[in-house]
């Protein structure tokens, strides 16, 4: 089994690498001690199991998951209780409270060998996605890069066959996701789908101009977007 360790605690990461030592089959192949670097070593190694962190620094453990987009097992890492329902939302092997002792850790481990995941991640995360608060922040991989984008910073997102082209600050950003998935997970009081292909943050929003048969939305930018009837409709319930 190999198996990469992610934790930005050096004594958390050398307890784990204690425990797996007894066991002959485990092949520990990078340890990591931020998101960034968890998710280019998931991405390249392809590993069988991942020990996962949640609360680290600039990425945490789930959004490790998203942007890793792999199908390796995971069991969550923490010191903190309040995830583990999200965790096992989005089929987790399991999730070891810090601290926990070797009965508890081996248990984990015997449960990793037998479990079959069901689904992909990109799946189950699409599945925690509908319980979830909505996104502050969307990640978006770009090669070897990571951009993250503050949800409240983007002022409108176009859809693109199976990708949607995010706009923010005047830069333009490619992300591998539906407009209708993406709108889920947005604050619906922050974004609106004006139209089919487009979905509007409604703070980026100078003017509504009206033509004889449709009507555009201004922005402060000066970017002019369609707007559908029904688009148009949401758009006067929402700001009068």
């Amino acid at each position: 089994m190999r198996v990469i360790i992610v934790d930005d605690e050096d004594l958390a990461r050398a307890l784990v690498r204690e425990f797996l030592a007894s066991d002959p089959d485990v092949d520990i192949v990078a340890e990591c001690a931020n998101g960034f670097d968890a998710v280019k070593a998931i991405t390249e190694l392809a590993p069988d199991l991942v020990f996962l962190d949640i609360q680290m620094p600039k990425l945490n453990g789930f959004e490790v998951m998203e942007l890793a987009g792999s199908k390796a097992r995971t069991i969550f890492v923490t010191a903190f209780d309040q995830y583990a329902l999200k965790a096992f939302d989005i089929h987790a092997v399991d999730y070891l409270l810090k601290p926990f002792s070797q009965q508890r850790f081996d248990a984990a481990l015997a449960h990793a060998r037998t479990h079959a995941a069901k689904d992909g991640v990109d799946a189950v995360l699409r599945d925690a996605a509908l319980r979830a608060k909505p996104l502050e922040r969307v990640l978006i991989r770009d090669g070897a890069r990571v951009h993250v984008i503050a949800a409240g910073q983007i002022d409108y997102i176009e859809a693109q066959d199976d990708y949607v082209r995010i706009s923010a600050g005047g830069k333009h950003y490619l992300k591998n996701q539906s407009l209708s998935e993406l709108a889920s997970q947005l604050d619906p009081a922050l974004f609106v789908r004006i139209h089919r292909s487009w979905l509007l943050n409604l703070g980026a929003i100078d003017r509504i101009e009206q033509g004889r048969d449709s009507h555009t939305a201004i922005l402060m930018d000066g970017t002019r977007l369609p707007v559908s009837r029904s688009g148009f409709q949401k758009l006067r319930d929402l700001i009068g």
